[in-house]
Protein backbone atom coordinates (compact mmCIF):
# COMPACT_ATOMS: atom_id res chain seq x y z
CA UNK A 1 0.00 0.00 0.00
CA UNK A 2 1.72 3.47 -1.07
CA UNK A 3 1.47 6.28 1.45
CA UNK A 4 2.76 8.93 -0.47
CA UNK A 5 1.31 11.75 2.26
CA UNK A 6 3.25 10.23 5.23
CA UNK A 7 6.17 8.15 3.84
CA UNK A 8 9.05 10.46 4.58
CA UNK A 9 7.42 11.02 8.28
CA UNK A 10 9.59 9.57 10.81
CA UNK A 11 7.91 10.02 13.98
CA UNK A 12 9.90 11.00 16.88
CA UNK A 13 12.80 12.57 14.86
CA UNK A 14 13.63 15.49 12.82
CA UNK A 15 11.67 16.40 9.35
CA UNK A 16 13.34 15.72 6.27
CA UNK A 17 16.27 19.18 5.34
CA UNK A 18 15.48 20.33 1.86
CA UNK A 19 18.56 17.77 1.01
CA UNK A 20 16.75 14.85 2.17
CA UNK A 21 13.42 15.90 0.99
CA UNK A 22 14.86 15.88 -2.76
CA UNK A 23 17.04 13.35 -2.43
CA UNK A 24 13.19 11.25 -1.16
CA UNK A 25 11.80 12.88 -4.88
CA UNK A 26 10.82 16.11 -3.69
CA UNK A 27 10.46 19.27 -5.68
CA UNK A 28 10.08 17.13 -8.61
CA UNK A 29 6.58 17.35 -8.98
CA UNK A 30 7.00 21.05 -8.95
CA UNK A 31 9.44 20.79 -11.57
CA UNK A 32 7.38 19.14 -13.97
CA UNK A 33 4.45 21.62 -13.22
CA UNK A 34 6.70 24.51 -14.51
CA UNK A 35 7.35 22.47 -17.76
CA UNK A 36 3.29 22.56 -18.12
CA UNK A 37 1.45 25.56 -18.72
CA UNK A 38 -0.68 26.63 -16.02
CA UNK A 39 -4.24 25.59 -17.30
CA UNK A 40 -2.54 21.82 -17.74
CA UNK A 41 -1.51 21.55 -14.27
CA UNK A 42 -5.07 22.79 -13.07
CA UNK A 43 -6.35 20.33 -15.70
CA UNK A 44 -4.15 17.22 -13.93
CA UNK A 45 -5.30 18.06 -10.98
CA UNK A 46 -8.62 17.89 -12.01
CA UNK A 47 -8.53 14.51 -13.97
CA UNK A 48 -7.16 13.04 -10.14
CA UNK A 49 -10.49 13.88 -8.55
CA UNK A 50 -8.35 15.48 -5.71
CA UNK A 51 -11.65 16.67 -3.31
CA UNK A 52 -10.70 19.54 -0.95
CA UNK A 53 -9.50 17.60 2.43
CA UNK A 54 -10.65 20.49 5.03
CA UNK A 55 -14.15 19.10 4.84
CA UNK A 56 -16.07 20.30 2.29
CA UNK A 57 -15.07 17.56 -0.77
CA UNK A 58 -15.02 20.40 -3.27
CA UNK A 59 -12.82 19.36 -6.40
CA UNK A 60 -9.84 20.87 -5.58
CA UNK A 61 -9.15 21.57 -10.18
CA UNK A 62 -12.25 23.02 -10.64
CA UNK A 63 -11.94 25.60 -7.43
CA UNK A 64 -8.64 26.46 -8.91
CA UNK A 65 -9.93 27.03 -12.41
CA UNK A 66 -12.65 29.86 -11.42
CA UNK A 67 -9.42 32.46 -10.75
CA UNK A 68 -9.47 34.65 -13.57
CA UNK A 69 -6.28 33.97 -15.91
CA UNK A 70 -4.36 35.41 -18.52
CA UNK A 71 -2.79 39.18 -18.98
CA UNK A 72 -6.31 40.88 -18.10
CA UNK A 73 -6.60 39.45 -14.72
CA UNK A 74 -6.50 41.12 -11.53
CA UNK A 75 -2.79 41.07 -9.63
CA UNK A 76 -1.75 40.42 -7.67
CA UNK A 77 -3.37 36.53 -7.07
CA UNK A 78 -3.15 34.93 -3.71
CA UNK A 79 -2.77 31.14 -2.28
CA UNK A 80 -3.50 30.37 0.75
CA UNK A 81 -2.82 27.60 2.84
CA UNK A 82 -4.92 26.86 5.77
CA UNK A 83 -3.73 25.62 8.45
CA UNK A 84 -6.13 26.99 11.13
CA UNK A 85 -6.55 23.70 12.00
CA UNK A 86 -9.35 23.81 15.28
CA UNK A 87 -11.87 21.28 14.75
CA UNK A 88 -11.79 19.11 17.84
CA UNK A 89 -10.81 15.59 17.06
CA UNK A 90 -8.96 16.74 13.89
CA UNK A 91 -5.13 16.53 13.90
CA UNK A 92 -3.98 15.35 10.97
CA UNK A 93 -2.78 18.93 9.40
CA UNK A 94 -0.51 18.99 12.39
CA UNK A 95 1.25 15.96 11.76
CA UNK A 96 2.06 16.63 7.96
CA UNK A 97 3.46 20.11 9.03
CA UNK A 98 5.85 18.95 11.24
CA UNK A 99 6.63 16.01 9.83
CA UNK A 100 7.35 17.62 6.56
CA UNK A 101 6.94 20.81 6.11
CA UNK A 102 8.71 21.12 2.77
CA UNK A 103 5.85 18.70 1.26
CA UNK A 104 3.40 21.30 1.60
CA UNK A 105 6.09 24.57 0.93
CA UNK A 106 6.03 22.07 -2.85
CA UNK A 107 1.96 21.94 -2.87
CA UNK A 108 1.66 25.70 -2.54
CA UNK A 109 4.19 26.60 -4.77
CA UNK A 110 2.76 24.44 -7.54
CA UNK A 111 -0.85 25.44 -6.49
CA UNK A 112 0.23 28.95 -6.99
CA UNK A 113 2.06 28.52 -10.59
CA UNK A 114 -1.77 26.81 -11.41
CA UNK A 115 -3.35 30.02 -10.68
CA UNK A 116 -0.33 32.12 -11.61
CA UNK A 117 -0.31 33.66 -7.78
CA UNK A 118 2.62 36.02 -7.20
CA UNK A 119 2.07 35.93 -3.15
CA UNK A 120 1.29 33.12 -1.27
CA UNK A 121 0.17 32.73 2.80
CA UNK A 122 0.49 30.01 4.90
CA UNK A 123 -1.96 30.83 7.88
CA UNK A 124 -1.41 28.73 10.44
CA UNK A 125 -3.39 27.86 14.17
CA UNK A 126 -1.21 30.22 16.60
CA UNK A 127 -0.76 27.11 19.51
CA UNK A 128 1.27 25.30 16.78
CA UNK A 129 4.72 26.49 17.90
CA UNK A 130 6.97 23.45 16.70
CA UNK A 131 4.82 23.71 13.10
CA UNK A 132 5.66 27.73 13.18
CA UNK A 133 9.74 26.69 13.83
CA UNK A 134 9.50 23.91 11.17
CA UNK A 135 7.90 25.72 8.76
CA UNK A 136 9.98 28.93 8.85
CA UNK A 137 13.17 26.84 8.42
CA UNK A 138 11.64 24.96 5.10
CA UNK A 139 10.89 28.44 4.03
CA UNK A 140 14.00 29.75 4.11
CA UNK A 141 15.58 26.55 2.80
CA UNK A 142 13.25 27.19 -0.05
CA UNK A 143 14.19 30.62 -0.66
CA UNK A 144 17.57 30.10 -0.55
CA UNK A 145 17.31 26.84 -3.45
CA UNK A 146 15.37 29.12 -5.74
CA UNK A 147 12.21 27.10 -5.13
CA UNK A 148 10.49 30.81 -4.28
CA UNK A 149 11.88 34.09 -4.84
CA UNK A 150 11.70 35.36 -8.41
CA UNK A 151 12.61 33.09 -11.11
CA UNK A 152 11.85 29.96 -9.96
CA UNK A 153 14.14 27.70 -11.35
CA UNK A 154 14.23 29.56 -14.28
CA UNK A 155 10.71 29.35 -15.18
CA UNK A 156 9.79 32.81 -14.97
CA UNK A 157 7.49 32.55 -12.60
CA UNK A 158 8.15 34.43 -9.54
CA UNK A 159 6.58 33.69 -5.70
CA UNK A 160 6.77 35.09 -2.03
CA UNK A 161 5.84 33.24 1.00
CA UNK A 162 4.26 34.61 3.70
CA UNK A 163 4.06 32.59 7.67
CA UNK A 164 0.99 33.92 9.31
CA UNK A 165 0.03 33.22 12.67
CA UNK A 166 -3.45 33.61 13.62
CA UNK A 167 -5.13 34.85 16.36
CA UNK A 168 -6.91 31.91 17.71
CA UNK A 169 -10.20 31.39 16.68
CA UNK A 170 -12.00 28.39 15.27
CA UNK A 171 -13.98 30.76 12.99
CA UNK A 172 -10.59 31.47 11.06
CA UNK A 173 -10.92 28.58 9.56
CA UNK A 174 -13.53 29.43 7.25
CA UNK A 175 -11.60 30.61 4.32
CA UNK A 176 -13.63 34.23 4.41
CA UNK A 177 -13.43 34.83 7.87
CA UNK A 178 -9.61 33.93 7.07
CA UNK A 179 -9.10 36.74 4.76
CA UNK A 180 -10.82 39.28 6.76
CA UNK A 181 -8.17 37.96 9.49
CA UNK A 182 -5.32 37.95 7.20
CA UNK A 183 -6.57 41.82 6.43
CA UNK A 184 -6.40 43.30 9.73
CA UNK A 185 -10.31 42.88 10.05
CA UNK A 186 -12.44 40.92 12.72
CA UNK A 187 -12.58 37.44 11.72
CA UNK A 188 -16.69 37.20 10.41
CA UNK A 189 -17.52 35.57 7.45
CA UNK A 190 -17.87 37.10 4.10
CA UNK A 191 -21.05 37.37 2.49
CA UNK A 192 -20.62 35.53 -0.66
CA UNK A 193 -21.11 35.90 -3.81
CA UNK A 194 -18.31 37.44 -4.72
CA UNK A 195 -16.28 34.04 -3.97
CA UNK A 196 -12.54 34.91 -3.22
CA UNK A 197 -11.60 32.92 -6.56
CA UNK A 198 -12.67 35.96 -7.87
CA UNK A 199 -12.36 38.74 -5.09
CA UNK A 200 -10.48 37.41 -1.82
CA UNK A 201 -7.98 38.89 -0.10
CA UNK A 202 -8.13 42.84 -0.31
CA UNK A 203 -10.50 42.37 -3.43
CA UNK A 204 -7.99 40.56 -5.78
CA UNK A 205 -8.20 36.49 -6.84
CA UNK A 206 -7.33 34.11 -4.34
CA UNK A 207 -7.55 30.22 -3.72
CA UNK A 208 -7.61 28.97 0.16
CA UNK A 209 -6.76 25.32 0.17
CA UNK A 210 -6.80 23.23 3.51
CA UNK A 211 -3.32 21.34 4.11
CA UNK A 212 -3.57 17.98 3.39
CA UNK A 213 -5.11 18.90 -0.07
CA UNK A 214 -1.96 20.77 -0.90
CA UNK A 215 0.16 18.04 0.24
CA UNK A 216 -1.43 15.71 -2.20
CA UNK A 217 -0.52 17.81 -5.25
CA UNK A 218 3.42 17.52 -5.73
CA UNK A 219 2.40 13.60 -6.00
CA UNK A 220 -0.09 13.95 -8.53
CA UNK A 221 2.38 16.00 -10.52
CA UNK A 222 5.09 13.53 -10.29
CA UNK A 223 3.65 10.44 -10.95
CA UNK A 224 0.32 11.37 -12.92
CA UNK A 225 -3.20 11.77 -11.88
CA UNK A 226 -3.90 7.78 -13.21
CA UNK A 227 -1.52 6.79 -10.56
CA UNK A 228 -3.22 8.50 -8.30
CA UNK A 229 -6.73 7.62 -8.71
CA UNK A 230 -5.58 4.01 -8.83
CA UNK A 231 -4.44 4.76 -4.80
CA UNK A 232 -8.16 5.15 -3.68
CA UNK A 233 -10.75 2.33 -3.18
CA UNK A 234 -13.57 4.84 -4.64
CA UNK A 235 -14.22 7.28 -6.91
CA UNK A 236 -12.40 10.22 -4.94
CA UNK A 237 -8.65 9.59 -5.70
CA UNK A 238 -5.69 9.31 -3.54
CA UNK A 239 -5.21 8.23 0.37
CA UNK A 240 -7.11 9.82 3.03
CA UNK A 241 -5.28 10.69 6.69
CA UNK A 242 -8.01 8.91 9.27
CA UNK A 243 -7.55 9.42 12.60
CA UNK A 244 -9.09 7.90 15.48
CA UNK A 245 -9.40 9.21 19.38
CA UNK A 246 -11.53 8.14 21.68
CA UNK A 247 -11.40 5.16 24.13
CA UNK A 248 -10.18 3.06 21.92
CA UNK A 249 -7.12 0.91 22.24
CA UNK A 250 -4.41 2.55 19.64
CA UNK A 251 -5.84 5.88 19.02
CA UNK A 252 -4.03 7.14 16.05
CA UNK A 253 -3.70 8.78 12.51
CA UNK A 254 -3.01 6.55 9.43
CA UNK A 255 -2.53 7.26 6.05
CA UNK A 256 -4.97 4.59 3.79
CA UNK A 257 -6.72 4.51 0.46
CA UNK A 258 -10.03 6.90 0.21
CA UNK A 259 -12.93 4.70 0.58
CA UNK A 260 -11.52 2.81 3.12
CA UNK A 261 -14.84 1.23 5.75
CA UNK A 262 -14.95 2.45 9.30
CA UNK A 263 -14.67 -1.10 10.33
CA UNK A 264 -11.04 -1.46 9.24
CA UNK A 265 -10.17 1.80 10.44
CA UNK A 266 -11.94 1.06 14.02
CA UNK A 267 -10.76 -2.23 14.38
CA UNK A 268 -7.99 -3.25 12.33
CA UNK A 269 -6.16 0.42 12.98
CA UNK A 270 -7.52 1.67 16.07
CA UNK A 271 -8.03 -1.68 17.48
CA UNK A 272 -11.17 -1.57 18.54
CA UNK A 273 -12.54 -0.44 21.77
CA UNK A 274 -10.66 -0.73 25.65
CA UNK A 275 -11.39 -3.89 27.08
CA UNK A 276 -14.80 -3.63 29.42
CA UNK A 277 -16.00 -0.91 26.73
CA UNK A 278 -18.52 -1.09 24.12
CA UNK A 279 -18.82 1.36 21.41
CA UNK A 280 -22.13 2.82 21.26
CA UNK A 281 -21.68 5.33 18.32
CA UNK A 282 -19.00 7.84 16.74
CA UNK A 283 -18.60 11.16 14.78
CA UNK A 284 -16.83 10.04 11.64
CA UNK A 285 -15.01 13.37 10.45
CA UNK A 286 -14.46 16.06 13.45
CA UNK A 287 -16.77 17.88 16.12
CA UNK A 288 -19.26 19.11 13.06
CA UNK A 289 -20.64 15.86 11.95
CA UNK A 290 -23.52 13.49 12.67
CA UNK A 291 -23.01 10.41 14.66
CA UNK A 292 -22.89 6.81 12.61
CA UNK A 293 -24.15 3.60 14.85
CA UNK A 294 -22.03 0.32 14.95
CA UNK A 295 -24.53 -1.13 12.24
CA UNK A 296 -22.86 1.34 10.09
CA UNK A 297 -19.27 0.78 10.22
CA UNK A 298 -19.16 -0.93 6.99
CA UNK A 299 -19.78 2.19 5.42
CA UNK A 300 -16.53 3.35 3.23
CA UNK A 301 -14.83 6.63 3.99
CA UNK A 302 -15.12 8.92 1.57
CA UNK A 303 -17.54 11.97 0.91
CA UNK A 304 -20.32 10.86 -1.00
CA UNK A 305 -20.60 7.32 1.00
CA UNK A 306 -20.50 8.62 4.53
CA UNK A 307 -23.23 11.81 3.11
CA UNK A 308 -25.68 8.97 1.96
CA UNK A 309 -25.39 7.12 5.38
CA UNK A 310 -26.23 10.29 6.82
CA UNK A 311 -23.30 12.47 8.11
CA UNK A 312 -20.29 13.76 6.42
CA UNK A 313 -16.75 12.76 5.85
CA UNK A 314 -15.54 16.16 7.41
CA UNK A 315 -12.00 15.71 7.85
CA UNK A 316 -12.07 12.16 8.28
CA UNK A 317 -10.78 12.19 11.65
CA UNK A 318 -13.40 9.71 13.98
CA UNK A 319 -14.21 10.44 17.56
CA UNK A 320 -15.56 7.38 19.56
CA UNK A 321 -18.18 7.33 21.96
CA UNK A 322 -18.23 4.34 24.40
CA UNK A 323 -20.70 3.18 26.48
CA UNK A 324 -19.27 4.31 29.81
CA UNK A 325 -19.36 7.96 28.46
CA UNK A 326 -22.98 10.11 28.85
CA UNK A 327 -23.98 11.01 25.37
CA UNK A 328 -25.44 14.13 26.53
CA UNK A 329 -21.89 15.28 28.53
CA UNK A 330 -20.41 14.22 25.10
CA UNK A 331 -22.54 16.97 22.97
CA UNK A 332 -23.00 19.37 25.82
CA UNK A 333 -18.51 19.18 25.59
CA UNK A 334 -19.01 20.40 22.01
CA UNK A 335 -21.66 22.88 22.52
CA UNK A 336 -19.97 24.71 24.74
CA UNK A 337 -17.06 25.01 22.11
CA UNK A 338 -18.78 25.61 19.52
CA UNK A 339 -21.24 28.66 21.75
CA UNK A 340 -17.19 29.93 22.53
CA UNK A 341 -16.28 30.09 19.55
CA UNK A 342 -19.13 31.63 17.39
CA UNK A 343 -18.04 34.60 15.79
CA UNK A 344 -21.13 36.85 17.24
CA UNK A 345 -21.75 38.36 13.88
CA UNK A 346 -25.44 36.71 13.31
CA UNK A 347 -27.87 36.44 15.82
CA UNK A 348 -28.97 32.80 15.88
CA UNK A 349 -25.75 31.13 16.23
CA UNK A 350 -24.43 34.16 18.62
CA UNK A 351 -27.62 33.63 21.07
CA UNK A 352 -28.74 30.35 19.73
CA UNK A 353 -25.79 28.08 20.56
CA UNK A 354 -25.24 29.81 24.21
CA UNK A 355 -28.76 28.53 24.65
CA UNK A 356 -28.35 25.26 23.54
CA UNK A 357 -25.03 24.79 25.97
CA UNK A 358 -27.42 25.78 28.75
CA UNK A 359 -29.93 23.83 28.28
CA UNK A 360 -27.65 20.46 27.48
CA UNK A 361 -25.76 21.82 31.23
CA UNK A 362 -29.32 21.75 32.90
CA UNK A 363 -29.61 17.95 31.87
CA UNK A 364 -26.61 17.29 32.91
CA UNK A 365 -26.58 18.93 36.06
CA UNK A 366 -30.08 17.19 36.50
CA UNK A 367 -32.29 20.02 36.39
CA UNK A 368 -33.51 19.36 33.26
CA UNK A 369 -36.98 19.22 31.47
CA UNK A 370 -38.85 17.24 29.19
CA UNK A 371 -39.61 21.06 27.92
CA UNK A 372 -35.92 21.46 27.61
CA UNK A 373 -35.20 18.24 25.33
CA UNK A 374 -38.32 19.61 23.04
CA UNK A 375 -36.11 23.07 22.35
CA UNK A 376 -33.11 21.25 21.66
CA UNK A 377 -35.04 19.39 18.96
CA UNK A 378 -36.49 22.75 17.84
CA UNK A 379 -32.78 24.14 17.37
CA UNK A 380 -31.23 21.70 15.28
CA UNK A 381 -33.94 23.09 12.78
CA UNK A 382 -33.53 26.85 13.55
CA UNK A 383 -29.60 26.45 13.58
CA UNK A 384 -29.43 25.09 10.04
CA UNK A 385 -28.53 25.90 6.65
CA UNK A 386 -30.08 28.95 5.04
CA UNK A 387 -31.18 30.14 8.92
CA UNK A 388 -27.35 31.66 9.74
CA UNK A 389 -24.66 33.39 8.08
CA UNK A 390 -22.34 30.32 7.79
CA UNK A 391 -22.04 27.13 8.20
CA UNK A 392 -20.72 27.16 12.24
CA UNK A 393 -24.09 26.97 13.78
CA UNK A 394 -25.35 23.92 11.46
CA UNK A 395 -21.76 22.11 11.53
CA UNK A 396 -22.49 22.59 15.64
CA UNK A 397 -26.41 21.31 14.85
CA UNK A 398 -24.92 17.86 13.45
CA UNK A 399 -23.77 15.75 16.10
CA UNK A 400 -26.24 17.13 18.65
CA UNK A 401 -29.39 16.44 15.68
CA UNK A 402 -28.09 12.99 15.55
CA UNK A 403 -27.54 12.22 19.49
CA UNK A 404 -30.96 13.07 19.76
CA UNK A 405 -31.77 10.75 17.16
CA UNK A 406 -30.27 8.07 18.54
CA UNK A 407 -29.61 8.51 22.13
CA UNK A 408 -33.02 10.24 22.71
CA UNK A 409 -33.61 7.79 25.87
CA UNK A 410 -30.32 8.95 27.01
CA UNK A 411 -31.62 12.12 27.33
CA UNK A 412 -35.40 11.70 28.72
CA UNK A 413 -33.44 9.62 31.34
CA UNK A 414 -31.72 12.60 32.64
CA UNK A 415 -35.16 14.13 33.07
CA UNK A 416 -36.35 11.29 35.20
CA UNK A 417 -34.21 10.76 37.22
CA UNK A 418 -33.28 14.49 37.43
CA UNK A 419 -28.90 13.49 37.38
CA UNK A 420 -26.39 12.24 34.68
CA UNK A 421 -26.66 8.29 35.08
CA UNK A 422 -23.51 8.21 34.70
CA UNK A 423 -21.93 10.47 37.45
CA UNK A 424 -21.77 8.43 40.74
Amino acid sequence: METPLTKNIRPGELPLDLAGYEKAGGYQGLRKALALSPTEVQEAVKQANLRGRGGAGFPTGVKWSVVPMGDGAPRPKYLIANVDEMEPGTFKDRYLVEGNPHQLLEGMIIAAYAIQAEISYVFLRWAYKLAYQRLEKAIGEAYAAGYLGQNILGSGFHLRMHLHTSAGRYICGEESALLNSLEGKRATPRSRPPFPQVSGLWGKPTIVNNTETLCNVPHILANGAEWYKGLSKTNDGGTKLYGVSGKVKRPGLWELPMGTTIREIFEDHAGGMREGLTCRGLIPGGASTDFLLPDQFDVQMDFDTVQKAGSRLGTGTIVVLDDQTCPVGFVLNLQQFFALESCGWCTPCREGLPWVAKLLSALEQGSGSEGDIAILKEQTSGLWLGKTFCALAPGAMEPLQSALKFFGDDFTRHVREQRCPWRS
